[in-house]
């Protein structure tokens, strides 16, 4: 643990007991609404915080998120909710779980915001579980995808939530597609050592491909941050695998990819949503991403009026800029906050979570959804294909 990771754990211990008044943390705060204001914001508002990764290894997917955040919240504020308009103080978390703590901690203790909403990875979003349970302060995470954020060993956790899938859901339906649709019967399993997100999904993945009767050739792992993967990857090549999963995230698995077909490692490879980025295709080369396949939330070629409606509406914001996942989930966040929100009568954080709690059959971009007693929503995944720099739909699977 290093010690910046130390120092925010300590700090959120002391904001929980209650004796610390403020904190300036190491999270760099931008937006609207910086100054200190009564919590949940003036009368005619509603602060929120925004704790995303816009910063740092894995920017790409807190600059998406924000962005479908914002749309979503410049919609709903022309009418606003219950007569109020939302006001967003944002953080940058810079991709690191100890700012992320940092960030929670001043937005809560400084700006009074009555709802997190962050981060964009699983282990920064963990950072907050704690924070927003002691004091009290819904989390909604768009895009953290383990299981235990939301509940663990059997106990939920009253105030956190996601918009997204699980992993388990995520893996299981990579695994189902490698066995059924591909006829895999021989995978290898490459993963990141250090993300619980990566971690997550390989053991899902694993449970049930060899349910499905397939055998696992070989698993290896990476560290965050390697550049140079032939090493492995030869190895990985010496087992004749016939399929491999690597649950990564964009700026490692673009590399892999790249250098897998430099090595001859032709055989389909499939990730989840943290391949789901624009760089992607940057780092790996359009035409080393044939044949590759992730699990997603949803899809820009999906024919739902609500879909496209949504796609034309950010790339009028935007500059023609094609919505990716995490910016459909940010969208979606919104307004999963505004239904709460408007359904809870009130900026009550208290009152906020129960709605949240009791969300049921609300249509969003990436499906309708309810949530479940674990807080996680009920909802389909999407398989997506790269070909020639693209992704193209490939099917719907429901829950």
């Amino acid at each position: 643990m290093d010690k910046r990771k130390a120092l925010g754990i300590a700090m959120s211990l002391m904001l929980s007991a209650g004796v610390v008044a403020g904190c300036g943390g190491g999270a760099k705060e931008t937006g609207a609404g910086a100054d200190k204001k009564p919590a949940g914001g003036s009368g005619d508002t509603i602060k929120i915080g925004e704790n995303l990764e816009l910063s740092g290894g894995v920017a790409s997917y807190g600059q998406s998120l924000s962005e479908g955040l914002e749309l979503a919240l410049e919609e709903i504020n022309k009418e606003g909710v219950n007569g109020k308009k939302f006001e967003v103080v944002k953080v940058d978390n810079k991709s690191d779980p100890a700012e992320a703590t940092a960030g929670a901690l001043k937005l809560i203790s400084q700006n009074k915001v009555v709802t997190l909403v962050g981060a964009a990875t699983s282990t920064s979003t963990l950072s907050q579980v704690q924070i927003a349970e002691k004091n009290k302060i819904p989390l909604i995470t768009p895009t953290g995808t383990n299981p235990d954020i939301t509940s663990k060993a059997g106990k939920v956790n009253d105030f956190v939530f996601r918009t997204c899938f699980i992993d388990p859901f995520q893996g299981t339906v990579a695994a189902n597609f490698a066995s059924k649709e591909l006829k895999s019967k021989n995978a290898a399993i490459f993963t990141e050592t250090s993300s619980d997100y990566s971690k997550g999904l390989a053991k899902a993945f694993e449970e049930s491909y060899t349910k499905n009767g397939g055998k696992v050739a070989a698993k290896e792992a990476y560290v965050k941050g390697d550049t140079d993967f032939r090493a492995t990857l030869t190895r990985i090549k010496a087992a004749n695998p016939d399929f491999v999963f690597l649950p990564g995230y964009y700026e490692e698995v673009g590399l892999i990819v790249k250098q897998a077909r430099e090595i001859g490692l032709n055989v389909p490879f499939m990730g989840g949503d943290g391949w789901d980025s624009p760089k992607l295709i940057e780092i790996a080369g359009a035409k080393a991403l044939n044949n590759t396949y992730i699990t997603n939330h949803y899809s820009v070629e999906d024919k739902d009026p609500k879909v496209q409606k949504f796609v034309s509406a950010f790339k009028a914001k935007y500059k023609d800029k094609a919505p990716d996942g995490f910016a459909a989930l940010g969208y979606d966040t919104g307004y999963l906050l505004a239904d709460a929100i408007k359904r809870a009568g009130d900026v009550d954080p208290v009152k906020i979570k129960e709605a949240l709690a009791s969300t049921k059959d609300l249509e969003l971009v990436s499906g309708k959804i309810t949530i479940d007693a674990q807080h996680n929503p009920i909802k389909s995944a999407a398989i997506l294909e790269y070909k020639d720099g693209k992704q193209t739909f490939k099917m719907k699977v429901n829950p």
